[in-house]
């Protein structure tokens, strides 16, 4: 697949993304990249999509003329997490599915997710850009992108799946949710996180 081959082309494809997201999934599954590259690819998403909020966070103190808000976790905090919730997203997309019927395999999951959040990452690059000169549009495209992000892991899903139902991969990216969520409780916790009052 030429587009990936540089920078460009992956956006191109990630644009195609959102219009094909199953025939692009399916390409992307044909290569068959190996599990190592997958996950680093993961990892870089993730980095990628700390520091760029990081920027933005510095961005937005300079033009406020003041600090930057202190975070109750370092970026490199951030990245742990982030990685951790994406593998935990990866097990239970792989295992929930098997267990309903589902044809796809771990190496299946790991691309879906990390294709999922290089899409995702070009959204908010869009999103920041628009923050910094129109703040009520990048709320609007916050919005979107939840919207965007169950429309494509539902099509990442029932292609990687095999699934026919898209009632039954909604139910099961429910229950993965719910399950990211407790995991991320715990690691909250482990982490001596508490929620600001």
């Amino acid at each position: 697949m030429s587009e990936l081959t540089s920078l460009g082309g992956l956006v191109r494809l990630a644009v195609r993304t959102v219009r094909e997201p199953r025939p692009v999934f399916a390409e992307l599954r044909a290569l068959s990249l190996p599990r190592d590259v997958l996950w680093q690819a993961l990892a870089a998403v993730v980095i990628v999509s700390v520091i760029l909020a990081e920027i933005v966070n510095m961005v937005l103190a300079a033009a406020l003329g003041g600090p930057a808000g202190q975070a109750f976790l370092s970026p490199l905090a951030f990245v742990g997490i982030q990685f951790a919730i994406l593998a935990l997203s990866v097990l239970l997309i792989d295992r929930v599915g098997r267990m309903m019927g589902g044809t796809g395999d771990l190496d299946g999951a790991v691309l879906a997710v990390a294709w999922l959040q290089f899409v995702m990452v070009c959204l908010q690059i869009v999103q920041s850009a628009v923050l910094l000169v129109f703040p009520v549009g990048a709320a609007l495209i916050v919005l979107a992108g939840v919207a965007v992000f169950l429309y494509l892991l539902t099509a990442f899903v029932t292609e990687l799946h095999g699934f026919d139902s898209k009632g039954r991969v909604f139910a099961m990216i429910l229950f993965i949710l719910m399950g990211v969520a407790l995991g991320l409780s715990f690691l909250l916790t482990l982490a001596g996180v508490t929620v600001p009052r």
